[in-house]
């Protein structure tokens, strides 16, 4: 499996490149990479401007439909993968869980995506995508159409419900983002 990280946002609401902020003394790319690397032989930063990682060890990669957002990121990283599976993440979730991320990768085979389902709503930017999705991907793209949840009707979908989440996350923080800087201001302790 492949390790993806989606770091190509507007960052419009932050006003800065999230990819760079620091949580805990460490840069939010750093933290993110620093997982998958340790998870997966394989890591691939998916970003507007792939120049600005040229300090992470990994491969990087800019978008091959450019201004298709999220979807056209994770489009980009399962096209460039080496792998037929993918852990795809955005580069702003600063908790990640390695126990959670290998118990998600472990639930892969048999489904083309394996998804968290907190009561809040799907995780599309933490979850585990096949390979198989690309047609359907590229079609949704061709359309104009932009959102990752459009993709999930018509394939094999795995949803990780509450309770499963909670025992590996009884504080909710694993998919906590920074979009906002009151969000960065208000995240728990490290």
């Amino acid at each position: 499996m492949t390790g993806i990280v989606l770091a190509g946002g507007g960052n419009t609401r932050m006003g800065q490149d999230k990819a760079f902020l620091t949580v805990g003394g460490r840069r939010l790319i750093d933290r993110t990479v620093g997982v998958l690397r340790s998870l997966f032989r394989e890591v691939i930063i998916v970003a507007a401007d792939p120049f600005a990682h040229l300090d992470q060890d990994c491969a990087l990669v800019t978008d091959i439909l450019p201004g298709t957002g999220a979807l056209g990121g994770l489009y980009t990283g399962l096209f460039t993968a080496s792998d037929d599976y993918a852990f795809v993440v955005a580069c702003d979730i600063p908790f990640l869980n390695r126990p959670f991320i290998e118990y998600m990768t472990s639930l892969a085979a048999g489904y083309d995506i394996v998804v968290p389902a907190p009561p809040d709503g799907l995780q599309p930017l933490h979850a585990v995508y096949s390979r198989r999705c690309l047609p359907v991907i590229r079609s949704l793209l061709v359309k104009g159409r932009r959102q990752i949840k459009e993709l999930y009707p018509s394939q094999r979908l795995l949803r990780i419900e509450p309770e499963v989440l909670n025992s590996f996350d009884p504080g909710g923080a694993m998919f906590l983002n920074i979009n906002t800087p009151e969000d960065l201001r208000n995240l728990p302790p490290d």
